[in-house]
């Protein structure tokens, strides 16, 4: 491809709109273009990459024994009605309705089209198990879309689903996909962590996300500092391990106490000189069926996803101050557990050891002094409902554990049977008994991957982008296109590359040499072959790593090979 012929219409200025690295670098090196909010036209250089993408995941799957299909894009609304998601989805679902008013949705992950179809033309455990995957656009209605392709409303996804027949068949699909993903990720040339993740809105229970590792993610993972235990999970599902019991202290009788403007932890420690850790934080929530009270202790916060876990709701939200005053006869800041009824108590494990602590009295500018669990109130509901945080003890070793951003770019699920059983999928066992179909689910985020790639290889002159997955791997630049010998030596140069299956482009453009290298580093060449007088002197030409930041004088005659040698090392 020549420089001249390729649609790159790069950008010196960083778009303001712009908020992440890969966004602007995108934008700028001419990969990408906004159509809407969320929505973007990939241009040459981003298909291409895209492409490659797609390619590793194929192989992968394939290997695994996938088979690729293509399910549609338009949904009925009956399956999702079907499976009870119609309606708890949320807004984030495409909803529209045809000429005859029918309701279809723009599918945002296809769990009920593929056991439909499962349902259909599977009967016999014979038939199992079966993978089937698909590359396709996927579509949510995101409230904020932002941070360009990493949070868009229109994005290019992998799906596959396993179909098993019990969960030894089930440990073995997922087996299979960790083991896909870790190499598709690999392949790519990405740093990236597998953690412990949440189900979210897809369900079911047991779940890996693989994470990017970059500044810029918006997974926050923690992991164990003993490399050998291994343990890493986002900060959703990270497990907190509480302490042990200290010496018994005596049970101090419970009072009353003057709290005057004291709302806030901090307040109220500075006003009674002491500790948060002396604290039981109270927050009230609400759920579609039930006024929930949440209790951790007051250095700590409510992990809201263990809640929503735990409480098996389909709505979650933080109460607001007239619910709170209503339910407590105070502001919000002087709730507490002791006499609150009629409402449902979750706390923390980490609560029920607190001895004589500190907590609202359901009075204005007032707290309770000596509260004591099991004494002064019963929990409906102990569970882990806090969050983690670095430095606290793994739960595998128990040594301290890391925090690093990741961004996600894959999750793989056991659905087990949340589909099948409601949507009426079984097949029959070898005893003719009808059973439903043990499921998993698993995706990649291709666009994501992409954006993730740039969010972790870049310098403050553009993209670096990993061999693997770069759009082209060579740029020829000749220094002067008014040099006859230069130019001529640069289309030699690129046809040899070309010829040697090498993806090569050349910068045949009338600039300037230093238009030419900012472009060439803004998109992110992986090498830069430069062609120049003084080198032609010597019969050599300038090799630069973009990833190393090496440079060498290459003779002519052995460029073709120090470019294999290269790729092959970086690839």
């Amino acid at each position: 491809m020549r420089v001249s012929q390729l649609l790159m219409p790069t950008l010196r200025e960083v778009p303001a709109e712009a908020e992440v690295i890969s966004h602007q670098l995108l934008l700028r090196a001419g990969f990408i273009r906004k159509a809407a909010a969320g929505v973007y036209t990939l241009l040459p250089l981003a298909w291409r990459v895209v492409r490659k993408i797609e390619q590793i995941v194929r192989e992968e799957m394939d290997r695994q024994g996938g088979q690729e299909i293509m399910m549609p894009i338009i949904q009925p609304a009956e399956l999702w009605q079907e499976s009870g998601r119609w309606d708890v989805y949320g807004p984030e679902l495409f909803r529209l309705k045809d000429r005859h008013g029918r309701d279809f949705c723009l599918g945002p992950t296809h769990e009920e089209i593929i056991t439909a179809l499962i349902r259909g033309e599977i009967n016999s455990y014979k038939q199992l198990p079966l993978l089937l995957y698909q590359m396709q656009n996927k579509y949510r209605d995101e409230r904020r879309p932002r941070f360009g392709l990493l949070r868009g409303r229109e994005f290019i996804m992998k799906d596959l689903y396993s179909f098993d027949r019990d969960e030894a068949g089930l440990d073995v699909s997922y087996n299979k996909m960790y083991e896909a993903y870790t190499n598709v990720f690999n392949r790519c040339g990405l740093n990236f962590r597998p953690v412990v993740a949440d189900s979210g809105a897809i369900g079911g229970s047991g779940s890996h996300e693989f994470a990017v590792l970059a500044d810029s993610g918006e997974v926050n993972i923690l992991y164990c500092s003993d490399e050998e235990c291994g343990y890493a999970a986002n900060e959703e599902r990270a497990e907190a391990v509480p302490p042990a019991a200290g010496e018994k202290e005596p049970l101090l009788e419970l009072k009353k106490i003057q709290t005057p403007g004291c709302r806030t932890i901090e307040e109220i420690c500075l006003y009674l000189k002491l500790t948060p850790q002396k604290m039981i934080k109270t927050i009230l929530y609400q759920t579609e069926k039930e006024t929930v009270a949440a209790m951790v202790r007051g250095d700590r916060e409510v992990n809201e996803i263990k809640l929503y876990n735990a409480l098996g709701c389909v709505r979650l939200e933080m109460a607001d101050e007239k619910i709170v005053r209503d339910a407590t006869g105070a502001q919000t800041g002087y709730m507490g557990p002791v006499g609150l009824n009629g409402i449902k108590l979750v706390a923390d494990n980490e609560v029920m050891l607190m001895v004589n602590g500190i907590a609202g009295a359901n009075e204005d500018d007032h707290h309770l002094a000596n509260v004591n669990p099991d004494r002064d109130f019963k929990p409906h509901m102990v569970k882990d409902i806090r969050l983690v945080k670095a430095g606290e003890p793994c739960p595998n070793c128990g040594e301290a554990l890391l925090e690093a951003r990741g961004i996600e770019v894959g999750q793989i699920f056991k659905l087990r049977d949340k589909y099948s059983k409601v949507l009426g999928a079984t097949f029959l066992d070898e005893n003719g008994k009808a059973k439903p179909f043990v499921m998993g689910c698993y995706g990649i985020g291709v666009t994501r991957t992409m954006a993730a790639a740039v969010e972790q290889n870049h310098d403050d002159k553009g993209i670096i982008w990993p061999v693997q997955i770069a759009p082209y791997h060579v740029i020829v630049v000749p220094i002067s296109n008014k040099d006859q010998e230069q130019v001529q030596t640069a289309e030699k140069l690129y046809q040899d590359l070309v010829a040697a299956g090498i993806e090569t482009v050349l910068d045949d453009r009338p600039d300037r040499a230093g238009v030419k290298f900012k472009d060439a580093d803004l998109v992110g060449y992986p090498f830069r072959i430069t062609v120049g007088s003084k080198g032609l002197a010597e019969g050599k030409v300038e090799f630069y790593s973009r990833c190393k930041g090496e440079v060498a004088m290459v003779p002519l005659n052995n460029i073709v090979e120090t470019v294999r040698s290269w790729l092959q090392a970086e690839g």
